[in-house]
């Protein structure tokens, strides 16, 4: 269960990978509040990831402006559990929250700077 906080979290996720699947796999099985940043075709979310976490990779979430660069699902669920702001709990999803993107997510995605579709 959740301890009662206030909490502001922002995840810079790509809408389709392994890893931004874990990320938010997560955050749903502590029914926490966030904002989904799609970091594909949006230069100025891109931009202000970069700019935050001071590297190109994703997945990364802020969390009380407290910024994880890189990271996976097990890596944002350790903060939680060791900054206290959950308690740990077994999951219902069976989405890995310790994977990457399958070979075929980047053509899916498209490229950074461009683009397609909604």
């Amino acid at each position: 269960m959740e301890k009662e906080k206030n909490i502001l979290i922002k995840a810079y996720l790509k809408p389709s990978c392994g890893w931004s699947r874990g990320v938010r796999a997560v955050l749903a099985k502590y029914q926490l509040p966030y904002e989904d940043i799609n970091i594909i075709g949006n230069a100025e979310a891109y931009s202000e990831m970069v700019t935050k976490s001071g590297q190109p990779l994703s997945p990364c979430v802020e969390i009380n402006g407290e910024m994880l660069a890189d990271v996976s699902g097990e890596e944002v669920e350790g903060y939680l559990i060791s900054h206290g702001i959950v308690v740990p709990a077994k999951s219902v999803d069976d989405t890995p929250i310790d994977r990457g993107c399958h070979d075929g997510e980047p053509v899916e995605m498209g490229s950074w700077g461009t683009k397609k579709g909604s």
